[in-house]
Order: structure tokens, then sequence, then C-alpha cells
């Protein structure tokens, strides 16, 4: 790059440099001392290894080195002290006066042998003697009915008379069956000139409750009119709040329920 080329921000890197590496350095190279040193080190240390094997560790094929010195054989046998002594030997027990023999051992009884079960003697069920019955005996015959009086019509003859038949005896009388209980009779209708149904419900419970919620929601102070129907081969309840004055009343008394959510009408 010329000088009239370089701007005023080129870095000087541009410059041909005149180091060369591939260029002997001139001059006699230095000698290496560190190499000579670090090989005299390591010499030696081998030395030392082999004569510290050469001097602790034996041969191939040589024998163990003997170490202290051979215990002799003994000359006479231990004296009678050295020997261990049992503290009881030559020990006498002798038996204190009025002290008795010991007994044999009470060992624990053998376990009981199963007993066969003893048969359950039978029971005989004797019938029980049957009543001797009295013979029903037929009461005396009764009279038959008076014929009824003919009546005279002029497009047909009087019916000839029938004659009763005779009773049977009575037979013995069957066990009578619970008495069902009553339908639930209507309630009266409250006097007044207005009424407001507010449904027709399919028991006499909720009824009862239809009537309690309206109560609730509009206010008391009414009668209660609840009537049994049947419609379609099914049993109601036309449940209405009576005893308004007015249609008016009646209407105003439907309106609250209506707000409410409820179904009703002024009849």
């Amino acid at each position: 790059m010329s000088e009239h080329e370089r701007g005023a921000y080129t870095p000087p890197t541009d410059e041909p440099l005149s180091f060369d590496a591939r260029q002997p350095v001139r001059g006699a190279r230095p000698f290496p001392f560190t190499l000579v040193i670090s090989a005299l080190v390591l010499v030696g240390l081998v030395v030392a290894i082999i004569l510290f094997y050469r001097s602790g560790v034996r041969q191939a094929g040589e024998a163990p080195q003997t170490v202290g010195q051979p215990v002799g054989e003994i000359a006479a046998a231990a004296p009678q002290e050295a020997q261990p002594q049992d503290p009881a030997a030559g020990l006498q027990i002798y038996a204190e006066p009025g002290e008795t023999t010991p007994a044999s051992p009470q060992f624990t009884a053998p376990p009981e042998q199963p007993q066969p079960r003893p048969q359950a003697p039978a029971v005989v069920v004797t019938p029980p003697v049957a009543a001797p019955t009295t013979p029903v005996t037929a009461g005396p015959a009764l009279r038959p009915a008076l014929p009824a009086a003919p009546v005279q019509t002029a497009q047909a003859p009087a019916a000839p008379p029938v004659a009763a038949q005779p009773k049977a005896a009575p037979a013995p009388a069957a066990p009578k069956a619970a008495p069902q209980p009553a339908a639930a009779a209507p309630v009266p209708k409250a006097a007044g000139a207005a009424a407001v149904q507010i449904g027709a419900y399919s028991s006499k419970a909720l009824a009862d409750k239809g009537f309690s919620d309206a109560v609730a929601i509009a206010g008391g102070g009414h009668g209660k009119s609840v009537e049994r129907i049947e419609k379609g081969g099914s049993t109601l309840f036309r449940t209405a709040v009576t005893g308004f004055s007015s249609r008016t009343e009646a209407a105003a008394y439907c309106a609250k329920l209506k707000a409410a959510g409820k179904a009703c009408f002024v009849r």
C-alpha cells in the first residue's frame, strides 16, 4: 500500500515485516545445560533403585534370609508348679444334716386325647291330638219371602213371583283383612268471591307443600282448597287459595306468585 493510499486511521500492521522464521539465526547456539542436568539426575535415580533392590530383596533361587537366633530344644519337661491347676481338684462336698434327696422331676402332663362326641338322643315329635269337631247341623229351613206385588203395566205382563232359596249353614268366619285407610276427603272451599288456583298435584303431600310455598311467598290469611279429581285415569289434587273478597284482590295475589316464578290463575 502506497503512502498516498494510506488513510489517517489505517493501522500500521500493513507494513512489511523484515523478520522471517525460516532464516537462520546468526551466531553460535547456547549450550543445553538443562538437558544435560536432567539426564544426570535420571541416571542417578536408576542407580539408586538398583542398589536398593540388591541389598534388601533376594535373588531368584536364593534361600530366605535368617532373622534372629534359632531356638534350641527343651532339655526337660515343665515343672509341676508351672502346670495349670484345677480349682475343684480334691474338693469334697458333704451332705448337710436334714437335707432330703431331691425327688424325681415332675413333667407336664401329656395332651388330652380327643373323646368321641356323645350321640344325641333321637327326638321323637308327637303330633298333637286333633280336638274332636262338632258336626255342623243344618238349622231350621227359613220360610221363603213373600213374593212382591206384581206391577200392572199395559205393555208387559206381571213377572211371576220368585221363591227365595233357603240359605246354607254359615261357614266358619274367615280372618278379617286389615281395614284400608280412608281416601283423603276433599277440603271444602272457603267462602269467598274469588280463588287463585296454584296447581294440580299428584299427591296430597305435594298439594300441601304447594300451598305452603304460596303462603310463604304472597302471605297468608286466606283459605285452602284441595279437590281430588280423576283425569286421564290418574288422580290429581287441585289446590287453590280461597277467601278473597274480590277478583282484584285475587289477581294481585296471583301477580305476587308469578313474580316469584310460580304458575297460577284466578277463577
